[in-house]
């Protein structure tokens, strides 16, 4: 009796462990398909997926004339491998040649040859030339599966350094990191198509579905303002001017069409080489490159990177005496620019206990017009003018120049000047700043201000991109010119530019006189600092046939 009574009692056990279990069971397949079903069934479809990305080609970089090449791509191949789908005796044969035609290391060759992966990349654009080769070894060694080639595309800059800091330069995934690809990326990228086929777990083929290939969209082509003849020759007359004159900090060059915002050329020395934007670019660190730490080398690459020309700031120097003319005769405080004994120089003004003196202190200019005070560059007669106009007015000057603001420029890292707050602004301030010292602006910010006196008072935003053309339908879209309304009246602009000829044909600007051509102009030297024994030159021009 008690033998049977415990019998039951572990049949019973057995039974609602059994239910139990069969419950659990139940319960977890019912989480898994309901609860869990679509996020494991997305998880199944990419790992049984061979997805292998088909990089665009960037679009093309055009001149002004949209017939010169500044940049393009070129065709390359990628190799990649299915681990799966190599045969465990192969392994090591595969792996050998292509450490062998790529010039890569065998053992972490055939690492990746040996993963537990669907697809791991060997190496990136490498020329035809090359995969040619591996090719033919796997028609010879009868290996049709489990290595890729696929159709790459590289960054390649016909003209090397030119414009270098204005094109900028792509990184290996083929994303713009600088200048124009970077700014316009989204432009140029295009849009990127894929080779998919189904595998199992370990990579293998699943039936024979085939692939399902998605072409790749090229990027949108680009058309500068940029003209090659004018760049070039800028490049070429800068980086003779920089060595000549030892000009240790470099230097930098801007052309713009004053009516359109079109930039012409725009210019940095010492520039480098868009093919190689990682590899030093002058003889000095040629020489010291390889026992440099990564630190420096970032350091001075960076720098040479930089496009001075909308990045950095610096004093203006005597050329800001543009600005002051301009405000002084349109607010009427001259009405006659060549009414000699308007002014008088006697070498220094005093402003609030301060004595300021001419930059010709030991010889003063003595009488003036504001044309010759302009010709003379004299500093007191700018003090003057600038105490007229005052500081609250000063400032709307400022500001209706854009030089509170940055441009607008369409490239990457515009800088803006470095002005004393209105509020904070004396007497001795606004002296120093009428004739344009102890402030900062950048050269694009100043080229921008005197083009808006060029252009009869109108003030236009700079350019570099004109047009942009689809790569599907070759359709062309034009960049609108755009207006930032009247500073000046046009009367008021043909005074200054009257006086800017003056400087040009008489005054201290007479090295810019071009024979055939009206030339207008102002030179201006700042201090690069303070106490440093550097000084900063610079000269604003404009011209006509």
């Amino acid at each position: 009796m008690k033998i049977k009574l415990s019998s039951k009692k572990k049949l019973k056990n057995i039974l609602f462990i059994a239910f139990s279990i069969i419950t659990l069971l139940i319960t977890r397949v019912g989480y898994i398909q309901l609860i869990k079903g679509g996020e494991l069934s997305s998880m199944a479809y990419v790992q049984q997926t061979l997805d292998r990305a088909i990089n665009p080609k960037r679009g093309v970089i055009y001149d002004a004339t949209g017939k010169n090449i500044l940049a393009v791509s070129s065709t390359v191949e990628t190799v990649s491998v299915n681990p799966g789908n190599i045969a465990k005796e192969n392994k090591e044969k595969v792996a050998q040649i292509l450490a062998d035609i790529f010039e890569l290391d065998y053992e972490a060759t055939l690492k990746k040859v040996s993963k537990r992966s669907s697809i791991e990349t060997i190496v990136k654009k490498v020329d035809k030339e090359k995969t040619d080769k591996l090719r033919v070894w796997m028609e010879q060694n009868g290996i049709k599966t489990g290595i890729n080639i696929d159709e790459d595309t590289k960054r390649y800059y016909p003209y090397s350094n030119l414009a270098s800091q204005i094109i900028g330069f792509c990184g290996s995934d083929n994303q713009g990191l600088d200048g124009i690809e970077a700014k316009y990326d989204k432009e140029l990228k295009g849009t990127q198509g894929s080779i998919q086929r189904h595998t199992d777990a370990k990579g293998g083929e699943i039936g024979e579905e085939g692939e399902n290939y998605v072409s790749a969209i090229d990027g949108n082509d680009l058309v500068l303002t940029i003209d090659l003849s004018i760049q070039s020759i800028v490049e070429k007359y800068l980086e003779e001017a920089c060595i000549d004159n030892a000009c240790t900090d470099g230097g930098n060059v801007v052309v713009m069409n004053p009516q359109n915002g079109d930039i012409l050329a725009m210019a940095t020395y010492p520039n480098y080489d868009l093919n190689n934007p990682y590899n030093a670019y002058t003889d000095e660190l040629k020489g010291i490159w390889e026992n440099m730490q990564q630190s420096e080398k970032t350091k001075n690459l960076q720098a040479v990177w930089r496009n001075k020309a909308i990045a950095d700031t610096y004093e203006p120097g005597s050329v800001f005496k543009l600005i002051t003319t301009s405000a002084a005769i349109e607010e009427g405080l001259v009405t006659d620019i060549d009414k000699e004994g308007e002014f008088s120089c006697t070498g220094s003004i005093e402003v609030a206990g301060v004595r300021i003196k001419c930059w010709r202190y030991y010889k003063p200019h003595g009488s003036e017009s504001l044309r010759t005070a302009l010709m003379n560059s004299c500093n007191p007669v700018f003090i003057g003018l600038g105490q007229k106009i005052g500081v609250d007015k000063y400032y709307q000057y400022l500001n209706k120049f854009k030089l509170l603001n940055k441009t607008g420029i369409d490239l990457p890292g515009e800088a803006n000047s470095i002005f004393l707050a209105k509020e904070k602004a004396g007497p001795v301030e606004l002296a120093t700043i009428s004739f344009g010292q102890r402030f900062e602006i950048t050269p694009i910010q100043l080229v921008t201000a005197v083009s808006s006196i060029a252009n009869g008072g109108i003030s236009i935003q700079p350019r570099v991109v004109k047009q942009i053309i689809n790569s599907q339908t070759k359709e062309a879209t034009d960049i609108p010119v755009k207006t930032n309304g009247e500073i000046i009246s046009k009367e008021t602009s043909e005074k200054v530019l009257s006086m800017m000829e003056s400087v040009v044909a008489e005054g201290t600007g007479k090295n810019a006189k071009v024979a055939g051509y009206r030339i207008g102009g102002k030179t201006g030297t700042s201090e690069d600092g303070v106490n440093t024994n550097k000084y900063v030159t610079s000269f604003c021009r404009s011209c006509s046939n």
